[in-house]
């Protein structure tokens, strides 16, 4: 019962430091990458559709993205897209493709985004902390329910800590590679 709960509350937190990952790895840092572009919802058809369900997104050179669209009549409509979202991205058509220069980071928008990252990796931790809080609770359920003893009890919590500072410092590992990544000139 109480290794069920912690192989739960382990399940959770991983999903966490992953989901924290994939929102991190959508700050751009500079360099070209694809998943830069994972947040673009183009309108298409009446519904917004994400851009990579509408086109190859390919990385060009270090510092450019060639998008290529499936539907060439939508190709206006992704261009536009790209331009509203709030990447500060300048898309440019060349034919059947669209070009996207991703234009060099200043000091000011480095240390912004460094805000965001530090942001990011806290909303990260409270949520690893909430999901200790709800493992602890079932304990002290089952304590209640006296399936479990005092002395189970208080090493199934101990447990759980060690679990929530394991996850939490790969979370500060993620933060720590972030901001040096951002900060990277």
């Amino acid at each position: 019962m109480i290794n069920e709960i912690i192989a739960d509350a382990k399940a959770r937190m991983s999903k966490s430091v992953e989901a924290l990952s994939a929102q991190m790895s959508k700050i751009r840092t500079g360099r070209a990458h694809p998943s830069i572009l994972d947040g673009v919802m183009v309108p298409y058809y009446g519904a917004d559709t994400p851009l990579k369900q509408l086109a190859n997104i390919t990385i060009e050179d270090a510092r450019t993205l060639a998008i290529t669209v499936f539907d060439k009549s939508s190709s206006g409509a992704v261009e536009k897209a790209i331009l509203t979202s709030d990447l500060g991205l300048n898309p440019a058509a060349a034919g059947s493709v669209i070009r996207v220069p991703l234009p060099p980071l200043t000091e000011e928008r480095r240390r912004d985004l460094v805000k965001v990252v530090r942001n990011e990796a806290e909303q990260g931790r409270v949520a690893i902390r909430n999901i200790r809080r709800d493992a602890n609770s079932d304990i002290k359920e089952l304590l209640k329910e006296k399936e479990i003893t005092e002395d189970d009890d208080r090493r199934a919590q101990e447990n759980i800590q060690k679990l929530t500072d394991e996850f939490v410092k790969k979370v500060d590992e993620l933060l720590a590679a972030k901001e040096a990544e951002l900060m990277e000139v």
